[in-house]
């Protein structure tokens, strides 16, 4: 099961990755839109295009970021990672389809592998 996980953790930075290069081009359309409008005379409509693009551009990084972060947080062992991504594999299950597939393999492979118990000292040993 240590191979699902790990199969996990790189489908959320893929995913991750493929929405960060998204909000890239979703940022330089409406840019290159701006310019064009721009040329055409209409300064003010390139104005509310910029603030389009940016605000559009920055939710749909904001949005990829957590990905990223949570299946790298997973790949690494992190103990705050595999909640993290558990979440986003239930929010992932709005995104049709590719986020429902991933949605659905990561409740599955995450809530099926056992979680190691958190280091701390052995039972037989008493606590100094």
């Amino acid at each position: 099961m240590k191979k699902h996980t790990q199969i996990v953790a790189a489908l959320h930075i893929a995913l991750g990755v493929l929405s960060l290069i998204g909000a890239v081009v979703v940022f330089v359309v409406f840019g290159i839109a701006g310019s064009i409008v721009v040329s055409q005379g209409e300064h003010q409509a390139a104005g509310i295009l910029g603030i389009i693009a940016v605000a559009l551009g920055i939710f749909l990084a904001a949005l990829a970021l957590p990905g990223i972060i949570g299946g790298w947080a997973l790949f690494t062992g992190r103990s705050w990672g595999r909640p993290l991504v558990l979440v986003l594999g239930a929010i992932h299950l709005l995104n049709i389809p590719l986020g429902t597939a991933l949605g659905i393999y990561t409740i599955w492979a995450l809530m099926h592998e056992p979680v190691s118990p958190l280091p701390g000292p052995s039972p037989a040993q008493p606590v100094a």
